[in-house]
């Protein structure tokens, strides 16, 4: 077990750096950040030099691999980190100087336990990118056929470990100083980052969630996910069809091939609903060097390593929440909230509807050139402290998602209007779903299977439990000791330690929370 000095240790040396590029700035001026939380901030940017505007960015790159993914994660938590500092670290780039060929070389034959040759005829030593994780090369099958292939950079698992842990530990003596940081949960938020980097980690459950994917959209006009090359894949190594096109956000290109941009546009949001709504299983890295165009105007996308999944109750409330913005019933949105238990029952739902209200007017019917989803988002977030609305990681990739297909149709087309596309496809899968023909059908259905289950019922009665609210139940946590149980069960009492102690737990919002609360 790493002991806390190691993780205080971790601590202030990317406090140190947090503080060079400005980041803790924000931490010191917020009211809502715990007094002793604030004194440590001090000490740590004490002697450095700031500049003028915070780089969360440029920090969080400057830290190494683990902090680059945990940036990008932290970019869709406003509530957090703060609306200027979410903005900042949007703009956070995943990608490294890449590894010398020499070392993906032995990495692909270790992983194979075979000579390359036995596997590719060619591959092109120069990579095609390199992220934090790992970089990808063009090379050639046996059998002809064209490939990428994605190669976890060597040792990158030990070292996401390592920072990971310490994050864990730093989120935990956050959380228990009560409080704005319990509500916020950062316990959990690590918890999720977490698991999807120990999803892009390993390269097989990436490869699957690609062919998963493939399955659902199949039947999506021109838009299609690459063939995964099984037999050239394993947990490190990922061999996936090789896809030749235009980058979508490349519209000039676009525009000199023929494309329809305005259609093109509509056709990826309609893509991305299809994914997070009737799936419920999507995409959840669609940003602009993601996705491709084919001379036929297909849309591909690549890099499945961060996929969102929400499940069907959630999808139900999803489709309800979104027409309800659309044509302004708010009173059906608010109840939705109190319905799935993401606002507690001691607020009015009336109240909460005039919020809601006061977040969706000024946008209906307006172009996302004038008013975005991404505000709505935002003005969500500002809510949700007044109403004690405690965070739902299951929608965090989600919300991330619609940002980025947002921007995206927006460069396709600048005149779009997201809740029109929008509005048709969720009527009719409400309909589809939510109708008295589904409702009786599913009705039926259940009925049936609760019938068949009835002996087993009765034998295991003292096991059965009332549903639970709409937010799915959260993985168990890691058990951390905080530093005042270690004092007490050791019997130390001295005062240097729990100096270290908040300077842990005042260094996390450092380290792993940019900006705090904005």
């Amino acid at each position: 077990m790493t002991r806390p000095a190691t993780h205080i240790w971790r601590l202030l040396k990317w406090g140190r750096t947090l503080a060079r590029h400005g980041a803790l700035r924000g931490i010191e001026a917020n009211p809502n950040t715990p007094a002793p939380v604030r004194r440590l901030v001090r000490l740590a940017r004490f002697g450095t030099f700031q500049p003028d505007e915070p780089d969360y960015a440029a920090a969080f790159r400057d830290i190494g691999p683990a902090a680059i993914k945990l940036g990008q994660t932290l970019a869709t938590r406003p509530d957090i980190v703060g609306e200027d500092a979410a903005r900042n670290l949007l703009s956070l780039q995943d990608n490294l100087p890449p590894v010398a060929f020499a070392q993906i070389e032995a990495a692909i034959e270790a992983s194979f336990e075979c000579p390359i040759s036995d596997l590719f005829t060619q591959i092109d030593p120069e990579p095609v990118g390199a992220a934090s994780i790992a970089q990808v090369h063009k090379g050639i099958t046996t059998d002809g056929r064209t490939v990428a292939i994605k190669v976890l950079r060597p040792g990158i698992r030990e070292k996401f470990a390592q920072d990971i842990q310490t994050y864990e530990w730093a989120a935990a003596h956050l959380e228990g100083m009560g409080g704005e940081a319990s509500r916020l949960r950062p316990r959990l938020t690590i918890a999720n980052f977490k698991r999807w980097t120990n999803s892009e980690l390993d390269l097989r459950r990436e490869a699957a969630s690609a062919s998963e994917l493939a399955d659902f959209m199949r039947g999506i006009e021109r838009y299609r996910i690459p063939k995964v090359d099984w037999d050239r894949s394993n947990s490190r190594v990922m061999s996936i069809e090789w896809v030749d096109g235009v980058k979508i956000s490349n519209t000039d290109a676009l525009s000199a091939a023929g494309h329809d941009r305005p259609e093109m546009a509509r056709r990826l949001v309609i893509a991305f609903l299809t994914q997070a709504i009737s799936a419920g299983f999507f995409h959840a890295d669609m940003h602009q060097g993601n996705l491709f165009v084919e001379k036929d105007g297909t849309i591909v996308a690549i890099d499945f390593g961060i996929m969102g999944r929400i499940d069907r109750r959630a999808r139900q409330w999803l489709a309800e929440i979104l027409y309800g913005l659309t044509t302004g019933n708010y009173k059906r949105v608010a109840e939705i909230h109190f319905e799935a238990q993401y606002v507690p029952s001691y607020h009015s739902v009336d109240e909460f509807a005039t919020a809601l209200r006061a977040v969706g007017e000024p946008m209906r019917g307006k172009p996302v050139s004038e008013l975005s989803v991404g505000q709505m988002l935002d003005g969500l977030f500002a809510i949700t402290r007044d109403f004690d609305m405690q965070t739902q990681p299951h929608l965090l990739l989600l919300q991330k998602t619609m940002v980025m297909v947002e921007g995206i149709a927006t460069q396709l087309d600048p005149s779009i209007n997201m809740w029109d596309v929008s509005a048709p496809y969720v009527r009719s899968w409400i309909r589809d779903e939510l109708g008295p023909e589904s409702k009786l059908a599913e009705r039926i259905k259940d009925d049936t299977e609760t019938l068949l289950r009835v002996p087993a019922l009765i034998r295991r009665l003292e096991e059965m439990y009332p549903p639970k609210g709409g937010a799915p139940e959260p993985a168990p946590l890691p058990d951390v000791e905080l530093i005042r149980e270690r004092r007490q069960r050791e019997g130390r009492g001295w005062m240097g330690y729990v100096l270290a102690a908040a300077g842990g737990a005042a260094l996390v919002v450092a380290g792993s929370m940019a900006g705090w609360i904005g």
